[in-house]
């Protein structure tokens, strides 16, 4: 009997959902989403003032359910050229796992909850930072500037930057020079660290016709842009020491992590054009990935350790 009324629901032009739990976790972009909360949580631990511990809780629960939100919307918008990208295929849309109204509901009632919670629980500046982010993800860049111009990662890399200025508004209701240096090491970081992948992956990019910079300019323009841009994401992650807002100890982990980046980059450059393994580009990407986890571990541990300092002076 329940087989026939399944038959009968889909030959009335519905189709009964294959999803799992794991497949709307993957929607959420799990990966992105871990990176995200670090940062948000870094953002939280670095700013002045205490915060209730459940506050904080919700905090960075929202956050990281706003972020997912953006990856299900991402996805939904996506579906099309996901199914020709070898990287993207097996996701859940493309997959026929998951269908795309489905993940367009999911995406739109978690920014709606994720934002408004954290308006209400927490306070309504951090709330309306979320809920730009949301939009600037998943409007300005995956439905406008991905498909329009080769700049989309460097525009577009402002949602990614977010989180920590959004965690700092969290416990101060405010945003300062020292939240906004935050984004701005994520902000620089960003094209580097995607132009790497997409030296790798420009076949995928050239099928489905996004205009990512190897394509467009061509990859020794692509591996000169990478340089020029880790030389600046060097100089600005040593920013909160020289500005004061660190110690020392920071400002010494930050030099090397950041003349790590320029000596990887600098391998990139160094590259022979039409090299098809692309290990120097493989290589950055990953340290890339370590640099931002590593200096943001290395800004929360410094201002636990001045804070802890300063209450055993007193």
């Amino acid at each position: 009997m329940a087989m026939a009324d399944n038959k009968q629901f889909e030959s009335a032009g519905y189709r009964l959902s294959e999803a799992t739990a794991g497949d709307f976790i993957q929607l959420l972009k799990p990966r992105v989403m871990s990176l995200v909360v670090f940062t948000a949580f870094v953002g939280l631990v670095a700013a002045p003032g205490t915060v209730n511990p459940f506050i904080a809780i919700v905090a960075i629960a929202c956050i990281a359910v706003g972020a997912g939100a953006s990856g299900a919307l991402n996805m939904w918008y996506d579906a099309e050229i996901d199914a020709v990208m070898t990287r993207t295929r097996s996701r859940p849309i493309p997959a026929g796992r998951v269908q795309p109204g489905e993940a367009l509901g999911f995406g739109l009632v978690l920014s709606a909850l994720s934002t408004m919670t954290l308006g209400v629980f927490v306070n309504w500046l951090s709330a309306a930072l979320l809920a730009f982010t949301i939009f600037f993800y998943a409007v300005v860049y995956t439905m406008w500037l991905k498909r329009l111009t080769p700049q989309n990662i460097v525009i577009g890399g402002a949602a990614g930057a977010f989180p920590p200025v959004i965690g700092w508004a969290a416990v101060t209701g405010a945003v300062s020079l020292e939240s906004v240096i935050l984004f701005l090491i994520i902000f620089l970081w960003t094209p580097p660290h995607f132009w790497a992948l997409a030296l790798f992956k420009s076949d995928d990019y050239a099928r489905v016709g996004i205009p990512m910079m190897p394509n467009v300019a061509g990859e020794a323009s692509t591996r000169r842009q990478i340089f020029a841009y880790a030389v600046v994401v060097a100089v600005v992650g040593v920013l909160p020491w020289t500005l004061g807002y660190t110690s020392a100890g920071y400002g010494v982990v930050a030099v090397g992590l950041g003349a790590g980046f320029v000596w990887y980059s600098w391998k990139v450059l160094r590259m022979q054009d039409g090299d098809r393994e692309m290990k120097p580009a493989k290589a950055l990407f990953a340290y890339s990935l370590l640099y931002l986890f590593a200096i943001f571990a290395a800004y929360m541990a410094d201002a636990v350790f001045e804070r802890a300092f300063a209450m055993g002076g007193a």
